[in-house]
């Protein structure tokens, strides 16, 4: 049978139901590793070491074969996804820890819907698997509290919704990052005082990881217990702007000179412009992050789709939370804040992002490439 004809999903289907790996499943699944070559590049795959990655990830899919019914996301590409994306990709970040020594800061950027929560769920799951703590933190986590929030709203009635730049602690998500940064070598790392005094061993005992509850005053949200733990070796920090660094002056001008859709108004541009340079705030609290990865939708605007999704999901639950109309008004309020069609394309134009997984309309996952590669393949 020509190789080509035989896809990885049905061999791993075969292995699901029982099945055990013979000679030319490896074959086969070596040879549509390299089919991809977006994506083969984005993982590092050669044909000299091929043969390597399909062996680990047999052995990685194996491991977690009698755990697959607790992955949080039950679809019919879930084996594809979980060979084509998440396996390579907890590889990849086990590979990034072992050259540091100390834990690892990933970053994931994606505007609302497109899967940030499930891909950390997901990756926790299979990182335990290869021997690695992780814990996730939300940009979500380090809003200010309820009561801080009414006082900025006062201040500045604009914020009308958490969100925004401008509504998060980041002193807090500073801290947060430093203390697990220090957790294992308890040694901070001098991102912005070199000469910074080393972290004594005694001071980081139980660490604190900052919680939100988003359905806390009818949606408003607010703090919640923190979470306690003493460390970890991977942390997954994601958010719709996590990374996003501001754009220069006569850039944005340009932009909403297009008036795009929701920004209509003289005032509306004038909160764009206030978003972009609370953006130089976030600056040291990025410079945290080892590594940036950014969920790109193919169209952002079916954002406010999913948003309202998870919305009535969250509702069936028992939890209070926005009706339709809230959530539209709410969703084109982070686009007015910072519009997808120029921060997120900026981040992908810039240095900073290692990888880029876009998202379709469906949920399901399209190209996973380098940025680099996206550029080159539009």
């Amino acid at each position: 049978m020509d190789r080509s004809t035989v896809t990885p999903v049905e061999i791993l289907h075969r292995w699901q139901a029982g099945d055990r790996p013979k000679a030319p499943d490896f074959e086969h699944l070596a040879f549509w590793e390299l089919a991809d070559d977006l994506r083969a590049r984005a993982f590092g795959i050669t044909p000299d070491n091929v043969a390597d990655v399909v062996r680990c990830k047999t052995d990685l899919f194996f491991s977690l074969l009698d755990e697959l019914h607790t992955f949080p996301l039950k679809s019919t590409v879930f084996l594809e996804t979980l060979w084509n994306l998440w396996l390579p990709l907890a590889m990849q970040l086990s590979t990034a820890k072992q050259s540091l020594n100390r834990p690892l800061i990933q970053g994931i950027l994606g505007v609302q819907g497109t899967g940030k929560t499930t891909l950390c769920q997901v990756l926790r799951l299979i990182l335990g698997k290869l021997g690695y703590s992780t814990v996730s933190l939300s940009l979500d986590d380090l809003y200010k509290t309820y009561a801080d929030r009414q006082q900025l709203q006062k201040a500045d009635p604009r914020l009308i919704w958490r969100g925004p730049p401008g509504t998060h602690d980041i002193d807090l998500g500073i801290a947060v990052l430093d203390k697990l940064r220090g957790s294992q070598t308890h040694n901070l790392a001098a991102v912005d005082n070199p000469r910074a005094d080393a972290l004594k061993p005694d001071i980081i005992k139980n660490i604190e990881i900052p919680r939100f509850d988003k359905s806390a005053y009818g949606g408003a949200g607010d703090r919640s217990q923190p979470e306690i733990i003493s460390g970890a070796d991977i942390v997954l920090f994601e958010g719709w702007f996590v990374g996003v660094n501001p754009v220069v002056d006569a850039k944005l001008s340009e932009f909403l000179a297009a008036a795009p859709f929701p920004i209509s108004t003289e005032g509306d541009c004038q909160f764009a412009r206030d978003m972009n340079a609370k953006l130089h705030d976030y600056l040291p609290l990025w410079n945290r992050l080892d590594r940036l990865m950014v969920l790109y939708p193919q169209d952002y605007r079916i954002s406010q789709v999913w948003r309202n999704q998870a919305e009535r999901e969250m509702m069936a639950a028992g939890k209070s939370g926005m009706s339709e109309a809230e959530i539209n008004r709410f969703v084109e309020y982070f686009w007015k804040a910072l519009h997808p069609e120029l921060f997120i394309k900026s981040m992908l134009e810039g240095e900073r992002v290692d990888l880029v997984i876009e998202v379709l309309g469906d949920r399901t996952v399209g190209k996973i490439c380098r940025a680099i590669d996206l550029k080159l393949s539009d």
